[in-house]
């Protein structure tokens, strides 16, 4: 299978590794010294095991370069989705599939949901239209990505913890296409597994997202310091309540409780988020896609969200504070620096 991963990040960079492990033909586009990295010593992923994959994959900046691909993985972050949107052209066969990763809710959505709001434009992911007209929502299968990583250097990725990569069709059929996807990230020592309902597993891993992520970039703290210090855990908890009622609203059975999902994030332990991460690299928020989105759909479904609104207009004044004028409106460019869980 020829992949190419668009955004060879944390995520991005650990899929295309193990990909190239299990025998696929993988290539990556990214930018500056990271792609400089891997066109030179290649792809390595220090492994929380102290293992180290090592993977020697065709690195280029612009699709132009990668041509025609059975599969695209999208591992940018999601404010660079609508840049790549329009240069993903190069990439994309009759048949090919493309598939995203990012933290919190995707701009697809509502394509190919089914429900009353089948079809709707979510405008805090997709203002302008770009990504709902570039990429055909037959294209699309959803992957929820569970593993905690960040890039620690050029062409260098530091595992933390986790390997499940659940993945699904956007009208929950069990596809051939999906299970060949999921066989060729089993086969790279992933564990994958194909969902009848990848939303509820978006929303699963978007209670995490849309609280502690966020929390921790307004406190600096770590993912288990916020849950075991009891003012940011009522919040958290408080703030996933709410989530949690709209997900309900929209049809959504969530597998574990609040409290299950809190004690998932504290166990990750000492971890900083990729919000976190990011605002101490001086980069981007993904704030509309973790919270921003959230808090939209709160509004479609008439669902109170008092302390998910407080929050949001804390980190959208961090995000446009004078300290960090380089992140107030930085969007746009081809790839991922970072992503974790």
């Amino acid at each position: 299978m020829r992949v190419c991963i668009v955004g060879a990040g944390a995520i991005g960079g650990l899929i295309a590794a193990k990909l190239h492990v299990g025998g696929e033909s993988v290539s990556v586009i990214d930018r500056g010294l990271h792609l400089l990295a891997i066109r030179n010593k290649g792809l390595h992923v220090h492994w929380n095991d102290g293992s180290i994959c090592k993977a020697r994959v065709a690195a280029y900046e612009s699709a132009a370069d990668a041509g025609e691909q059975d599969l695209v993985v999208l591992g940018v972050k999601t404010y660079d989705l609508t840049h790549v949107a329009k240069e993903i052209e190069p990439l994309l066969g009759a048949n090919t599939v493309v598939m995203t990763v990012q933290n919190g809710i995707p701009w697809w959505y509502f394509q190919k949901e089914g429900g009353v709001f089948d079809g709707t434009r979510l405008q805090s992911l997709d203002p302008s239209g770009v990504l709902s007209s570039s990429i055909d929502p037959d294209r699309i299968l959803g992957c929820v990505a569970y593993p905690a990583a960040a890039l620690v250097g050029p062409g260098v990725v530091r595992h933390i913890e986790g390997d499940r990569f659940p993945l699904g069709e956007l009208d929950g059929i069990e596809t051939e296409r999906a299970k060949s996807i999921r066989d060729a990230l089993v086969k790279g020592g992933l564990r994958s597994r194909v969902v009848t309902d990848i939303r509820a597993e978006l929303w699963l891993k978007a209670l995490g997202n849309l609280t502690i992520n966020p929390v921790s970039a307004l406190s600096r703290a770590t993912m288990a310091g916020i849950c075991r210090f009891p003012q940011t855990r009522e919040l958290v908890v408080a703030m996933m309540s709410e989530a949690y009622a709209i997900a309900s609203k929209l049809g959504i059975t969530l597998r574990h409780t609040i409290e299950e999902r809190v004690q998932g994030a504290e166990k990750v332990g000492d971890h900083k988020t990729s919000m976190l991460q990011d605002l101490e690299a001086n980069r981007p928020l993904e704030t509309e896609a973790l919270l921003g989105s959230i808090l939209e759909l709160g509004r479609l479904t008439n669902t109170p969200t008092p302390l998910m609104g407080a929050v949001y207009g804390l980190v959208r004044l961090l995000e446009n504070s004078s300290q960090a004028p380089s992140r107030k409106v930085a969007r746009g460019g081809a790839a991922v620096t970072t992503k974790a869980a």
